[in-house]
């Protein structure tokens, strides 16, 4: 088990998801993700990954601003026999993007990371999705790979701890 490293920000709080916690999290997918339908030509693979499920195989990370209220959530892989964890998803409730959520997220799952001994952090994105290109180069991620996978066109990013 693991503790969860404390925020900085005194109006947030992280925590682990539990059941309860899926519905506002399937939403917020829902309402972050519709927008790259059309771009991508079809639904984006978080769109369709099992919550319910990812609860007992993932660590699902939420963030709860004013009024314990659920703004965004992270998906980990954490895996022993791997030199770093993965970001499956990241997400913020669009009403509630530009506010730095993200990088609050991304900053517990490093620091999260580390404390588990992980020597870095990866993710993908769809290509589609070049906002997050930028996003992700500008928290400290370098590009790996650019690869076809499951009818997606993903690049990878890897963020070296040391």
């Amino acid at each position: 088990m693991f503790e969860l490293p404390r925020i900085t920000r005194d109006d947030l709080s992280i925590t682990k998801a539990t059941e309860e916690d899926v519905p506002i999290i399937q939403s917020m997918v829902e309402a972050a993700y519709t927008k790259y339908i059309n771009r991508i030509g079809k639904r984006p693979a978080p769109m369709d990954e099992d919550y319910h499920q990812a609860i007992y195989t993932h660590t699902i990370l939420v963030l709860r601003g004013g009024e314990n209220q659920v703004v965004g959530a992270i998906v980990l892989e954490l895996n022993p026999s791997s030199d770093s964890m993965k970001v499956n998803n990241l997400v913020v409730h669009p009403a509630a993007q530009g506010h730095g959520y993200g990088r609050v997220l991304m900053d517990c799952a490093e620091d999260l990371a580390r404390s588990q001994d992980y020597q870095a952090l990866t993710l993908y994105t769809n290509v589609m999705m070049y906002e997050n290109l930028g996003l992700y180069l500008k928290l400290g991620f370098f590009e790996t790979e650019r690869k076809h996978e499951d009818g997606f066109d993903r690049v990878y990013f890897r963020k070296n701890f040391y």
